[in-house]
């Protein structure tokens, strides 16, 4: 590797006045929400959930129960009494106004959150079609079998919740097959969601200061619980936690200031809302569900005095569901996947096979254990209506062979033909490589189109969609993800709902989430082909589940390795470090260099000096080019003080706009989980003006607090997906616990010609690279695959 390029400028260290604090990278929030101004004496364990704290790009991250690496908060959560966070509020407004003309013209965060919305609905109707429960998983016994009995009594209405414990289990019954359903059409110009009334606001507003609780966070509360907040919130002052970054100790705090003496920690409203909030922390974490014991575990560590009877209370008002999942087993009789409906309804008789059924089985056979899981339903749907997606992709292709299909994979060589040939027979396929081997899917596409057929690329990021029709030369068949499930790009829907194509190839495949997956799975027409193109080494996606490694860890279609290198010094770099191995590299022409530092003062300050100075005298890279990635967004060299740092150096101002001066280089979120770099335009009545790789945005002032941030730095999470020319990777000492294989994978893999390493964490960079994997997160869709889709030959 080579030394830093030369430079004229000094290099002692300088001290951004803006450092928040040394000592971790962790991104906390300037505030903490209610009772923030009041320490707690009872601090979360490590293995507590932080509703502020989501990011995985920050080792706080690691708080939520059986947590795996998230995004960063502002790819996802953070109170809105914060400087830097994304507003996540779903609009209250459920109705879907039909387009009309002259009807506004729909923006792309807008109608991403109508899609959304709509297969949510979907789904929830998906459910009501459900005919009675789906026998699934085995017996229980113990506490497990007492809380499913008892939830499922009172949901049947058969016995009230203080009687069901003494009450024999009910008979168990058997499931209605599922009718086919199709996804609903997105309408062209939904309505803008509305915003609370002011009423309502100020009625809010009023229970906060009674509370002692902020006052700013009024607006967020009415948007949460909509018309009738003001109410809701005397009665139940725990639906406090429903606002994003509140915690539990502080929701408590209200809760006393409110209710006084009648504040007890086994209040049920209490218990039950804390139930919830793990659960959400852990979807923030990536996982669908928890266990049951990982879920006790948690609440008693928030004070929960009874977890049982939580999770009761939690499950019998709708708030959750619970399953029960087999567990593969030498010698254990298999048995049907469980459902969401079934396993939070059906008799505990039904999770296995009754005495009638287990007669001929052979003496030798045991049952297979179960493990008991809860979860949000939302996500718990989502998965399940993913995979019967998925089963209806897989059966529904003709497997018959194709001349054309075989003389067209007979032209071409190596992966790219094995790739063609897999995708004539099968209707899901999944392809893994580095950003080399994306020449192969484009070569199915132009295969595809040259057979007639309808096909489509969908990439998760702008820049991506740039690159791949760059391989194409074309920009006509290559969309985003988020264009396309909002409807904004992409062929349009046929009279039924569906996608408009044949072939959809969806790239940067590891970045879909349970729900972004089942919106594409569900809008694939009979007989269209899927092909599922990604890295699976880069990070996770930034909402729950993991669905590229779960297809790929089920084996249930074929899958295509790329034999396609990444070339050049980066390309040999960044593969080693995909096994776990951190090689030297020569890099002739500068395209690695390690850049050494003793502290955080000294990371920022060479930092500065790469991108504004070093990086474009040596290489021609000039700033505007060039991304600085550090570990998360707090510390003393998180993206808040290089972005202060690099804003001084490179468009210094006065920050007139809410921070921002035209010029300023900006991440905005548009919805949790996205992130489109752009750059100030200019601001007025109507709010702050970006130009961006998705056009010209215009941010409402009331949110540009909650969705932009400054963009020279940004955390891993804000990079998947896009590259640029240059890279300046910063690890400054206190960023030793965040780092991990996959977060070092993508982060030095964010630059085309260059990568800088602004080095000071020792051995913990080899140390990461070799042996801190992916964190495993907890969801169903293996399970529920096996019982629809067969193992691939």
């Amino acid at each position: 590797m080579s030394t830093e390029p030369e430079t004229t400028e000094s290099a002692e260290p300088g001290k951004p006045e803006d450092a928040v604090r040394s000592g971790t990278p962790t991104d906390r929030p300037d505030a903490d929400g209610p009772g923030a101004d009041e320490p707690s004496a009872d601090e979360p364990s490590a293995d507590e959930p932080s509703a502020d704290e989501p990011s995985a790009d920050e080792p706080d991250a690691e708080d939520a129960p059986g947590t795996e690496e998230s995004p960063d908060p502002a790819d996802t959560t953070e109170p809105a009494d914060t400087t830097d966070s994304t507003d996540t509020t779903q609009p209250a407004d459920t109705t879907e106004p039909a387009a009309a003309e002259g009807s506004p013209q729909l923006s792309e965060a807008e109608a991403e959150l109508l899609a959304q919305k709509l297969e949510r609905e979907r789904i929830e109707q998906r459910k009501a079609e459900k005919k009675g429960p789906i026998a699934s998983g085995t017996k229980l016994s113990g506490p497990a079998a007492d809380l499913l009995a008892a939830v499922r009594a009172v949901e049947s209405g058969e016995k009230p919740v203080a009687a069901v414990f003494d009450e024999p289990r009910p008979a168990p019954r058997r499931a209605a097959p599922e009718p086919v359903r199709r996804p609903q059409p997105v309408p062209a110009a939904p309505a803008a969601p509305d915003t609370p009334a002011p009423q309502t606001v100020d009625g809010v507003r009023r229970v906060l200061t009674a509370g002692s609780a902020p006052e700013a966070l009024a607006p967020q509360v009415a948007a949460a619980l909509g018309e009738g907040a003001e109410e809701l919130l005397r009665e139940d002052p725990w639906q406090l936690l429903r606002v994003t970054g509140v915690r539990p100790e502080q929701a408590d705090g209200f809760a006393r200031a409110l209710l006084g003496a009648e504040c007890r920690p086994d209040d049920e409203r209490r218990t039950r809302a804390v139930t919830v909030w793990l659960l959400e922390q852990a979807a923030l974490a990536g996982h669908t569900a928890l266990e049951l014991s990982a879920l006790a575990t948690a609440l008693a560590r928030q004070g929960v005095p009874d977890a049982d009877a939580a999770v009761q209370s939690t499950l019998a008002e709708g708030e959750a569901l619970v399953f029960q999942d087999a567990l593969d087993e030498a010698g254990a009789r298999p048995g049907p996947a469980p459902s969401a409906t079934a396993a939070s309804s059906a008799p505990p008789a039904a999770a296995g096979d009754s005495a009638d059924d287990t007669e001929g089985e052979e003496e030798g056979e045991e049952e297979r254990p179960v493990r008991v899981l809860v979860g949000l339903e939302r996500y718990a749907l989502a998965e399940e209506s993913l995979a019967d997606g998925l089963a209806r992709i897989v059966n529904s292709l003709s497997k018959e062979p194709s001349p054309e299909w075989e003389a067209a994979a007979a032209a071409a060589s190596g992966s790219t033909a094995e790739l063609i040939r897999a995708a004539a027979g099968h209707g899901l396929v999944l392809h893994t490589g580095g950003e080399a081997s994306r020449a192969e899917p484009a070569a199915l596409l132009t295969v595809a189109r040259g057979l007639g057929l309808r096909a489509v690329a969908a990439c998760h990021t702008p820049d991506g969609r740039r690159r791949f029709a760059a391989l194409l030369g074309a920009e006509d068949p290559v969309v985003t993800v988020p264009g396309l499930l909002a409807g904004t790009e992409g062929p349009g829907r046929d009279a039924e709902g569906a996608l408009d194509l044949d072939v959809l190839v969806v790239l940067d495949a590891p970045q879909l989430d349970v729900e972004g997956a089942a919106m594409i799975v569900e809008s694939l027409p009979d007989g269209a082909r899927l092909v599922l193109s990604g890295d699976p080494a880069v990070l996770w996606s930034a909402g729950p589940g993991r669905v590229f490694a779960d297809l790929l860890a089920a084996r249930t279609c074929p899958q295509v390795a790329s034999r396609t290198p990444d070339p050049g010094p980066l390309g040999e770099l960044v593969s080693g470090v995909g096994i776990g191995e951190l090689n030297q590299v020569d890099a002739p022409g500068k395209e690695v260099v390690i850049v050494p530092v003793r502290d955080a003062g000294e990371a920022v300050h060479r930092t500065v000096q790469l991108v504004a100075d070093s990086v474009p005298r040596a290489l021609g890279v000039p700033p505007e080019d060039t991304v600085v990635i550090t570990p998360g967004h707090g510390g003393a060299a998180g993206t808040r003080v290089l972005n202060a740092a690099l804003k001084e150096r490179l468009n210094p101002g006065p920050g007139r706009f809410g921070g921002f001066d035209p010029g300023d280089r900006v991440a905005y979120s548009p919805a949790p989980g996205r992130t489109v770099p752009g750059q100030v335009v200019g601001a007025d009545a109507e709010g702050l003006h970006l130009s961006s790789a998705d056009g010209a945005v215009v941010v409402p002032k009331e949110r540009v607090e909650q969705a932009v941030r400054h963009g020279w730095a940004l955390t891993a999470h804000q990079a998947v997906g896009s590259r640029w020319p240059a890279a300046v990777v910063v690890l400054p000492g206190d960023a030793a616990q965040a780092l991990s294989r996959p977060w070092v994978y993508t982060a030095f893999g964010r630059g085309e010609r260059h990568l800088s390493v602004v080095h000071g964490v020792e051995q913990a960079l080899p140390r990461a690279v070799a042996e801190v994997t992916a964190k495993p997160r907890t969801t169903r869709l293996p399970v529920l695959l096996r019982s629809q889709v067969p193992a691939a030959q």
